[in-house]
């Protein structure tokens, strides 16, 4: 006897130990979870960040000790009127020696008057690095609290950025737990419509919770090989309800429909073993699709992305194994138990009634009817749609979403903004960062002379005196030269230029054997950038190329393989084009009144991780209806038939599927943050798009057109398309209930 595959044996002893199936699940949740609480998240450091120049600078500041101090700034003014100067320096005293009895805190300067003399502020800085200060932030915003309770007259108000990433955290905290209270309700009602029954709706939301519950944990331990940047939970929610009700209801829907099917006939155990062979497979194939084609992110050796895929990859596996584990072990307890209801019904003289199998109706046959009856039209109109949809992307400009494009309703952003109004020279930072040989001070110290001058001269820089610090040894130097632009304006963007290419290389760069490089917000943005750009042909390329090769493995059809590829590059080519006219141009501030800081420019890792993820959940429904397709054409029906079977069977859920995936990422359009808004809303338009115009009209009627070819070089499906339409004419076969011999082991068990 032919061995079983993995997946169908894991359901076979789930099936037949459901009990232990059960508690086994929630046994390993628990330990996931237990055992990342004991090990921690660990956080990516400072060297993790680094990349290109600013990241050799920073490397070289670091090791010397020299580095850009983390600084919080506490701003002083009137809630109305003039500034009462006496009150607001007993204020900065109060400031200053509280803030010098802190731990955290190594210096605190003079304050400083703005010229308007509507502000006073105190610079206060930190122990550490610019990224780990926001762990011990806390106690500097208590004292700040402290003084404006002891001085209610005035404002006193915090501000630097630690800070605002602890602020900005703290919302990204709250939207989520927003998005999750808006997407639970709705996912529950799509829900309810699909299966009718709260005994079948809470199997999807139970496995989809502790998934994400048990990857939470399981990414705190892959933390410790792969540094978590923060965004790890955001993916995880993003990903997990997603995927996690989806594999569910495929699983779901199919048993069902055997169970309607069988009429009584089958066990329980019998039906989840059909579903296990049928739609389990599907599952197991779209995951690895979704985990391998996540992977390719790695190949952009950002941590950033790292996390992202590492998140994204961690939620899919667990989904997966919830879907061969423990679903089918509460199907067969539900079954069981709607078996038992129906017994103790005949008992008592009910005639049993027995359901007919479920049909799509007739909104599923009218958006059928096209690819069937007209595939050449609906072919060309659909790919002229959207390619329609896709031709705004050529205009797309990406840059990297920074403070100044960060959601002022957040109280943070507002701070920060009224530091930079009455303090401009803070808006932006170059760090020039010098390491020379032995007997090279002095040589150093001219040469950084000689560039504060060549600076003076120029308007991008501010007017403000630019600062030196040397390390110990005198062999490293950092000058500080301040901005007093936005980060992302053209002014900035300019004076780094004119830093790298000009006046550095004609000052710090004569000097023989030295080590030099610019860092700072501005350089880190555009060397991030660019660094993207450089490994983004790489990522798509083997994207691609792993998208083929999977299509042609589980399909073993070339042609499928090119199609699937075709299509994904089509969905998401619509995705950015909605993308860029809703965001770029600006149309989301006009419908949803988002700030225009969410919406002037598309974010620099948006394009790439959708192209990613995108490429993965479309392979989820390809995967999905094709194997449907496959069924009926392994069944002995011809090509055009076994499409149109295929999608009548899939179609509704899949769409329902897309309605909990377009319900769980549209909720994320309305986080604080620019680039979740981004994501969740091009994620959703994907899914609805691919759902609705690639699988309902482009597919089937790309697949109806090329007939028998569609499976080429398919040996065992082009010869049952062939004898399908030779014996046509007389009769077309009709397909059996499923592929039966493929049906395991536990399906032997019937009534």
């Amino acid at each position: 006897m032919k061995k079983q595959p993995t997946v169908l044996r894991v359901a076979n002893w789930s099936a037949l130990h459901p009990g232990k199936a059960i508690v086994g699940w929630f046994v390993f949740v628990a330990v996931c979870l237990a055992v990342g609480l004991a090990l921690g998240n660990q956080r990516a450091g400072d060297g993790d960040f680094q990349v290109g120049e600013s990241g050799r600078a920073e490397a070289i500041a670091l090791k010397a000790d020299v580095q850009d101090r983390p600084t919080e700034h506490v701003m002083i003014y009137a809630k109305s009127g003039a500034l009462d100067s006496g009150q607001a320096e007993a204020a900065a005293r109060d400031v200053t020696a509280r803030m010098k009895q802190l731990p955290e805190v190594v210096g605190v300067r003079d304050p400083v008057t703005a010229d308007s003399g509507k502000m006073l502020r105190v610079e206060v800085s930190m122990k550490g690095t610019k990224r780990e200060a926001k762990d011990y932030i806390e106690p500097l915003l208590d004292e700040t609290a402290a003084v404006q309770k002891a001085h209610p007259g005035l404002v006193v108000e915090e501000i630097g950025d630690a800070s605002v990433t602890y602020g900005l955290e703290k919302q990204r905290g709250k939207d989520l737990t927003k998005s999750e209270l808006i997407t639970f309700p709705v996912t529950l009602v799509t829900l309810l419509v699909v299966f009718g029954s709260l005994i079948m709706i809470s199997v999807p939301l139970l496995l989809a919770l502790t998934s994400i519950v048990g990857a939470v944990g399981l990414s705190m331990v892959v933390s410790h090989a792969v540094p978590d940047s923060g965004l790890g939970m955001n993916m995880i929610l993003l990903i997990g309800m997603a995927v996690g009700v989806d594999y569910t209801l495929f699983y779901l829907k199919r048993e069902r429909e055997e169970r309607e099917l069988a009429g009584g006939r089958l066990s329980p155990e019998a039906l989840v073993g059909i579903a296990a062979a049928t739609s389990g497979r599907a599952v197991v194939v779209s995951a690895l699709a979704v985990i391998v084609s996540t992977a390719t992110l790695f190949l952009a050796n950002d941590t950033i992305f790292s996390t992202l895929a590492t998140g994204t990859i961690v939620v899919v596996v667990v989904a997966m194994i919830s879907s061969i584990t423990v679903l089918p072990a509460l199907l067969v307890k539900i079954g069981r138990r709607m078996d038992r209801k129906a017994q103790r019904a005949m008992e008592r003289g009910k005639p049993l009634k027995r359901r007919t199998p479920e049909k799509n109706g007739r909104v599923w046959a009218a958006l059928l009817k096209p690819a069937q009856k007209r595939p050449v039209a609906t072919l060309v109109v659909a790919v002229l749609v959207m390619l329609g949809l896709a031709a705004p992307a050529l205009g797309m400009e990406l840059r990297v979403l920074n403070k100044d494009t960060h959601s002022r309703q957040i109280p943070e952003m507002r701070a920060y903004d009224r530091l930079n109004d009455a303090f401009p020279q803070l808006r932006g930072e170059h760090w020039v960062v010098v390491h020379g040989p032995q007997g090279s001070q002095g040589e150093i110290r001219d040469a950084l002379t000689a560039l504060k001058e060549k600076t003076k001269a120029d308007p991008d820089f501010a007017r403000t005196p630019a600062e030196v610090r040397t390390s110990k040894d005198g062999r490293t130097s950092l000058l500080t030269l301040r901005v007093p632009f936005k980060l992302g304006s053209d002014q900035a963007k300019d004076s780094l230029t004119h830093l790298r290419d000009d006046y550095v290389p004609a000052t710090v760069g004569k000097v023989q054997g030295a080590a030099y490089g610019v860092d700072g917000p501005i350089a880190v943005d555009r060397d991030y950038l660019d660094n993207q750009n450089s490994k983004m042909p790489l990522i798509l390329g083997v994207l691609l190329l792993v998208t083929f090769v999977m299509t042609v493995l589980v399909f073993g059809s070339v042609v499928l393989g090119l199609i699937g590829v075709v299509l994904n590059l089509l969905s998401v080519a619509a995705a950015f084009g909605v993308l860029t006219v809703f965001f770029q141009w600006g149309l989301a501030s006009t419908l949803f009144g988002f700030e225009a800081s969410a919406t002037s420019e598309i974010g620099s890792r948006v394009p790439l991780f959708l192209f990613v993820i995108l490429f993965g959940l479309s392979m989820d429904y390809q995967v999905f209806v094709v194997s449907r397709i496959r069924e009926a054409a392994l069944a002995g029906m011809p090509t055009r038939e076994a499409v149109m079977d295929g999608l009548a069977k899939s179609a509704k859920v899949v769409t329902s599927a897309a309605v909990v995936m377009v319900t769980v990422f549209s909720t994320f359009v309305f986080l604080h943050l620019a680039e979740m808004k981004q994501i969740g809303f091009s994620l959703a338009v994907a899914v609805l798009l691919d759902a609705f115009i690639i699988r309902i009209l482009i597919l089937p009627s790309a697949m109806v057109l090329l007939g028998k070819a569609s499976w080429w070089p398919s040996t065992r499906l082009r010869r049952a398309a062939e004898a399908a339409e030779a014996a046509e004419p007389a009769a077309a076969p009709e397909a059996p209930v499923t592929d039966a011999p493929k049906v395991p082991v536990v399906a032997a068990h019937t009534r």
